[in-house]
Order: C-alpha cells, then sequence, then structure tokens
C-alpha cells in the first residue's frame, strides 16, 4: 500500500516539477491577496492584527480552491486514471496518494509562507506559532474535501465555479476554526480548542474522504 502510494506521490511531484508555473500560481495567488490588504486597510496595527487572522486563512482556502482542478483533471484526460482504476491496489489507497502530493504541492508552501506573511498583520510570536499549526492541520482537510468536489465534476464543463459551490460550504468549518485559533491566541485564552476540533477534522476527513473521492472517481469513468 505505502508502495503505491509513494509511486503515485513520486509521480505527481515530477509532473509539477516539470509544470512549475501551473504549481506556483497557488503560491503566488496567496502572496499577493495577502499582501495587497495591508496596503487597502492602512498601517493601524491594531486593524491589521484584527483581520489578520481571517485573511490568511481566506486566501489559503482560495489557494486550496484554485489548485483543485489539477488533482484529476490531466490523468482523466489522458487515460492513466482508468489505468490506476485497474491496478490491483483499493483506488481509495491511491487517491491518498494523489491527495498527499496536491497538498505537498499547493499546501505545504502556504504552511511555510504563512509566517512570513503573519509578520504584515503585525501577529506576536505565538500568534504565528498557532497560524502554522492551524494551517497545518487544516490544509490537509482542505485537500481531502477539495479531492471529493474535484472528482464529482470531473469531465464536466465549466467545473471550475462547480467545484467551488459544493466544497465552499464544507470548508467553513475549517475556516472557522482555524481562524478562530489564531483569534483565540491573540486575545490570549489559547487556541487548543479550536486546533483540536481541526485535528478531529482531520482524521475524519482522512477515514472518509478517500472512499467517497474513489467513489465519484469510478461513476466518472463510467
Amino acid at each position: 500500500m505505502w508502495e503505491a502510494i509513494g509511486g503515485i506521490v513520486r509521480r505527481d511531484l515530477l509532473l509539477a516539477m516539470r509544470r512549475r508555473s501551473d504549481a506556483a500560481m497557488s503560491v503566488f495567488f496567496l502572496v499577493i491577496v495577502v499582501s495587497l490588504f495591508p496596503l487597502g486597510v492602512g498601517p493601524e496595527p491594531a486593524v491589521l492584527r484584527t483581520i489578520g487572522p481571517g485573511v490568511l486563512w481566506v486566501a489559503a482556502l482560495l489557494a486550496c480552491l484554485l489548485s483543485l482542478g489539477r488533482v484529476f483533471t490531466a490523468d482523466y484526460l489522458d487515460g492513466v486514471l482508468e489505468q490506476m482504476v485497474l491496478i490491483p491496489q483499493p483506488l481509495a489507497v491511491l487517491v491518498v496518494g494523489k491527495v498527499l502530493a496536491h497538498w505537498l504541492i499547493s499546501g505545504l508552501p502556504v504552511v511555510l509562507l504563512s509566517p512570513l506573511l503573519g509578520l504584515q498583520f503585525g501577529l506576536s510570536g505565538e500568534s504565528l506559532g498557532v497560524l502554522v499549526m492551524s494551517l497545518l492541520l487544516g490544509t490537509p482537510t482542505l485537500s481531502m474535501i477539495g479531492a471529493i468536489g474535484a472528482a464529482l465534476v470531473l469531465g464536466v464543463r465549466g467545473s471550475g465555479l462547480l467545484v467551488a459551490l459544493l466544497v465552499l460550504p464544507l470548508y467553513v468549518p475549517i475556516l472557522i476554526f482555524g481562524a478562530g485559533a489564531v483569534t483565540s491566541s491573540l486575545a490570549g485564552i489559547g487556541g487548543e480548542a479550536n486546533l483540536s476540533l481541526l485535528g478531529a477534522c482531520l482524521v475524519l476527513s482522512l477515514f472518509l474522504a478517500p472512499w467517497a473521492t474513489a467513489a465519484a472517481l469510478r461513476i466518472a469513468l463510467e
């Protein structure tokens, strides 16, 4: 099983390296959106600290949404997805590899850049740590949920808007818990409760999302 997941991850990372512009697009989007807010609302530190957690989390959510079209579309168009169904491994296992590769390409850079971006909003060192932890728990969940939406709209014309309509309502709890963890840390009451909820969402998505995505892919290929 781990060999199959590793093979999928290595293949997708290699393809991402060959298409660097596609892989970097969501990261550039995140940096630009987050950097524009301090210019728009002014340099007042209190205002920036208040809106910072929400802005960073909304930008991370939209950056993930922007990259969902690349999870299965290329494999669907060149027939690789049909061959993956024939591999003697559960399709859900292969989905885990696809989602892990998507997170490494789109989610991990967001986590790594978040402390630098958070400095623009005057977040303290402790709040930056909570921000990193919240994104580390939340962005894999966004990828897991997004994979279900990407699989459901596979092969559908105008799928970009459709996948947004499908997954955005499911993203709302992750957004609330993630931004809430940083806000609670700024208020001095700690973000442990929200981080625990993010961890619970991640565990739940790890158990359920691969199977739901695999079922949606089989329907799309029929």
